[in-house]
């Protein structure tokens, strides 16, 4: 899988934030395909980063958001916790949005 410009941003604005290492692209429901965009596997914590939600992207159309329903249900049924990122919330205020996930990480794993 490629890394997308936005799941990049992502990645340089963890870092800077300070977050704990993630798994990229984790699969949680094997045999489903179904990926995570990044995770913290220990504390079971998803992110997932939608691209798209501006302009007709896959996350925002019936069918994608169907699809996307019956995914994050089956993680939180086998006892994920996820966050969902658009590219404004990484643009507008990425320290609020990245910090309360990385704070949700350290109460997990203390």
């Amino acid at each position: 899988m490629t890394t997308s410009d936005l799941e990049r941003t992502f990645d340089t604005l963890w870092l800077q934030l300070g977050g704990q290492p993630l798994t990229a692209e984790h699969r949680f429901a094997p045999p489903r395909r179904w990926r995570f965009d990044r995770a913290h596997v220990m504390a079971r914590i998803a992110i997932e980063i939608d691209g798209g939600t501006h302009n007709g992207g896959r996350h925002v159309t019936g069918a994608g958001y169907t699809r996307d329903c019956e995914k994050l249900n089956t993680a939180a049924a086998r006892g994920w916790l996820i966050f969902r990122l658009t590219s404004d919330m990484l643009r507008d205020d990425p320290v609020t949005h990245l910090g309360m996930i990385r704070d949700k990480i350290e109460d997990v794993l203390t």
